[in-house]
């Protein structure tokens, strides 16, 4: 009688999480996965044919994969030095590191956007400043090119990486250090023997979100960009909203492909940390 009772709380309890997750995920995904075989004739494969023949929207993947690559991978490498810096510092300046980083990760989209065309853009702070003190730096760049996309997605992967990386760095106990340095090891062979193949799977794993992360980025590259710059995420609401003519099942084709190159992306990291720690047993 008290298993029943608490099965039927812990189900009252998960009631509204349940409605929410059907609502707002297996719903939409559902439609989504139907829409995308469907024309005014009924079923069809048209769809997804459109999408692997179209050379425009095969640009748009290779863009937004390019653009995530390199983003997560420059983000990993910042933020891998920045938490080993972080842990010279005591327990509660990293806390007020860790809420300022947090804080950061919220500055995104539309907001985040502006703030650079303000900084950086035509008519910004820098641009201005320095063209009046007669310095060339920002001479050659523009925020609305591939470039300032890149600088643009760096930033607000910075702080997703830094948060998924610290917890990471301080698994790694003092201990192993204290005995690598009794053992006559120096502090360069104990990351390359101990610290970074413990830290690898977390470091992959972090990667794979990082990359996801930058796929399924629309509101900052749409508001710098708007739809100059050929992205998977921008085609998709070009073609809802309907810049010429909406078409909603090729956006659906399109964002099903999207959801499957991420999955992907997700169990290959799975499968590479798992391996790496049957190797590290």
């Amino acid at each position: 009688m008290i298993v029943l009772i608490s099965k039927r709380q812990s189900i009252a309890w998960l009631s509204p999480f349940l409605v929410l997750l059907l609502l707002f995920f297996l719903v939409p995904l559902l439609y989504m996965l139907i829409t995308s075989f469907q024309n005014s004739d009924g079923f069809t494969l048209a769809q997804y044919k459109a999408v692997f023949t179209n050379g425009y929207i095969l640009q748009g993947f290779k863009n937004s994969i390019t653009l995530s690559v390199i983003s997560a991978i420059i983000a990993l490498m910042v933020t891998l030095f920045a938490v080993y810096a972080m842990m010279k510092f005591s327990e509660p300046v990293r806390e007020k590191i860790l809420i300022l980083t947090n804080l950061t990760s919220n500055f995104s989209g539309i907001p985040l956007a502006f703030a650079f065309i303000v900084l950086l853009g035509n008519s910004g702070l820098f641009t201005l400043l320095f063209e009046k003190w007669d310095i060339d730096a920002l001479s050659s760049f523009s925020l609305y090119s591939w470039g300032g996309l890149l600088l643009i997605y760096i930033y607000f992967q910075l702080p997703l990486s830094l948060m998924l990386l610290y917890p990471i760095y301080d698994g790694i106990q003092q201990q192993w250090k204290e005995a690598a340095a009794l053992l006559g090891a120096s502090s360069w062979q104990f990351w390359m023997k101990i610290g970074l193949p413990v830290m690898l799977p977390g470091i992959v794993g972090t990667f794979s979100v990082l990359f996801a992360n930058a796929m399924g980025a629309y509101a900052s590259a749409y508001a710098l960009t708007s739809s100059n710059y050929n992205l998977v995420a921008i085609r998709i609401g070009s073609l809802i909203k309907g810049d010429i003519f909406a078409q909603p099942e090729l956006a659906s084709a399109i964002a099903v492909i999207l959801a499957v190159s991420m999955v992907t992306a997700m169990l290959i990291s799975e499968w590479s940390i798992s391996k790496t720690r049957r190797k590290l047993k």
